[in-house]
């Protein structure tokens, strides 16, 4: 007779320990319902991954340990139900900070109202976006635990995320006699994680000889955003179940003993393109920000550009056309076809829209400033004025009305500085942050080309996708009039800042000296006005957040 098994990946939110109690308690009932007698959660499922500094709190740190034993009462009635649970596990002493040798991010096997046994997580990651040294102590000891599910006996060891990108923690747990490894995990979102994740399982069955469970989490936090696509191998590394990418699904697999060992099956989903898992990875990141905190919507300056093209739709395919505003501010260099293009779009999309004028408020400042400004040139300062003035609009809007205002840089213009401070960058939610210029047109067009939620067909005017790209903050303005061509400066951007190559790397490789010399030199001088943006959804390996820490004072260059 088969095991059925379930894995619950849901979407969980930081520090709602009650609610995410709850919600594992309901799919496990769910599961049960549907025959499943292992149920296994994400990592940290019961407090949300990441909390960090959460986890320093005393009190949050019992309130964690209250909901494991609460979870399991909850669940007694189902005496053969078998839940492995993750959860930060430690002790401490009222009014009194935690050492970081008494927390542990851990799993805990509960049955029949019981821990039966507990695992502390043995490999920390801290690079990229973790920090988990900074909160954790490694733990020491394998976990194998003999548990009986329903009619089934299994030996079940238990792993937790980076666990498995090391060989002895997997190859320990099998040499223990475990029959199938179960591994609990928050694996942030890049493109081509999903495929690293299925490599790195099937290297890790066929080393150990034994079938791995892959536990994932799904949805937005903060910069991070968690992908779903919950894995299991079967012992030579033959996939058996790839679950559904960007939603939450109590995923069921049927768990076979045999005399060659478990074997495994589940439903094997289409893994998603690149484009389109961006796509749907930017819509989470959208909803999940907006919805968590508790944003009645958003809100973002229309423009006539791909940039704001691109974020509005996003918008829309996440929250809907009812919980989006569009504002369009033109200046005196404001083409008329971008008015006609942002009207287009968002009679398309049926998103509220209003244009106002800021000529008069530029005229106010230009009168203001005019005793100061006497006898010197027109430059970058009445251009930042005009996206300052746009981003005060914007903001009141914000203020008064509660929705959330979305900036529409990219990371090209992040990476260069081609923003205005506390103008273009004023806002709380930096949907493309990380999406570079070359990738922006990509998506939208595979958003033209397809409809994913059913919104709206071919939002964005084609026009927006292939007229020139301008700020449009003086006369026949053009981006390449200050920067590279773009397919020229994401190249560099992405050999210097996301993989490290050095300068002589780069001119070694061919690009031009001055486009070299010019491309890092703004990267450098642009570190302050990345230190002042708002938080944006992260989709590559390394984007401007957490995983790039950089001096805003730095005399080294190379």
């Amino acid at each position: 007779m088969a095991l059925k098994l379930c894995i619950a990946q849901l979407n969980y939110t930081v520090g709602d320990v009650a609610g995410n109690t709850q919600a594992i308690a309901q799919a496990a009932r769910q599961a049960y319902a549907q025959g499943a007698r292992l149920v296994l959660t994400p990592e940290l499922a019961i407090c949300g991954y990441a909390a960090e500094d959460l986890f320093l709190r005393p009190a949050f740190a019992q309130a964690c340990a209250e909901a494991v034993q609460q979870l399991a009462a909850q669940l007694a009635d189902l005496s053969d139900l078998v839940l492995v649970v993750g959860h930060p596990q430690g002790h401490h002493t009222h009014g009194k900070s935690w050492s970081q040798s008494q927390r542990y991010n851990a799993a805990s096997v509960i049955q029949g109202g019981k821990v039966l046994a507990s695992y502390a997580k043995r490999c920390l990651p801290n690079y990229q976006v973790f920090d988990e040294c900074r909160y954790f102590a490694p733990g020491q000891a394998v976990c194998v635990v003999d548990v009986r599910c329903g009619t089934e006996s299994v030996r079940l060891g238990v792993l937790i995320c980076e666990d498995l990108w090391y060989e002895h923690p997997a190859q320990e747990t099998a040499a223990a006699g475990a029959d199938l490894i179960v591994s609990l995990n928050a694996s942030p979102f890049h493109v081509h994680k999903g495929q690293e994740r299925e490599q790195l399982l099937a290297q890790r069955a066929q080393q150990t000889g034994v079938p791995i469970v892959y536990a994932h989490l799904v949805g937005g936090q903060d910069e991070l955003i968690f992908d779903g696509q919950s894995l299991a191998v079967q012992a030579n590394g033959a996939l058996a179940c790839r679950a559904p990418a960007f939603q939450p699904e109590l995923v069921m697999l049927d768990c076979q003993a045999s005399a060659q060992g478990w074997q495994l099956q589940g439903a094997v989903h289409t893994a998603q393109s690149d484009l389109e898992q961006l796509w749907h990875a930017l819509v989470l990141g959208v909803r999940d920000y907006v919805g968590k905190n508790g944003f009645p919507g958003a809100l973002l300056g229309l423009s006539g550009g791909i940039d704001s093209a691109l974020v509005l739709a996003i918008a829309v395919d996440a929250l809907g056309a009812d919980k989006v505003r569009a504002v369009m501010m033109p200046s005196p260099y404001t083409a008329d076809i971008s008015c006609i293009d942002s009207r287009d779009m968002v009679q398309r999309l049926g998103v509220r829209y209003d244009e106002y004028s800021i000529v008069p408020q530029m005229q106010a400042f230009e009168a203001m400033l005019k005793p100061e400004f006497a006898g010197l040139p027109l430059d970058a300062t009445e251009e930042n004025i005009q996206a300052r003035i746009r981003g005060t609009m914007l903001m009141a809007l914000s203020n008064k009305f509660g929705a959330v205002v979305l900036t529409t840089g990219n990371k090209s213009e992040m990476a260069t500085g081609y923003c205005t401070l506390y103008g273009d960058m004023a806002g709380g939610f930096a949907v493309i942050k990380d999406v570079c210029k070359t990738t922006v047109f990509a998506l939208a067009r595979w958003r033209n080309a397809h409809d994913p939620y059913g919104r709206c067909a071919n939002p964005i005017p084609d026009r927006i996708i292939t007229r020139p790209p301008s700020a449009e903050l003086r006369p026949d303005q053009k981006d390449q009039d200050s920067l590279p061509s773009y397919d020229v400066l994401d190249a560099i951007i992405k050999r210097y800042m996301e993989e490290n190559a050095s300068i002589d790397d780069l001119m070694a490789e061919g690009f031009d000296p001055a486009d070299v010399e010019k491309v890092t030199r703004l990267i450098k001088l642009n570190e302050y006005k990345r230190r002042q943006a708002p938080v944006g959804i992260r989709v590559t390996h390394r984007s401007f957040g957490k995983d790039w820490r950089y001096p805003i004072t730095n005399r080294f260059r190379a």
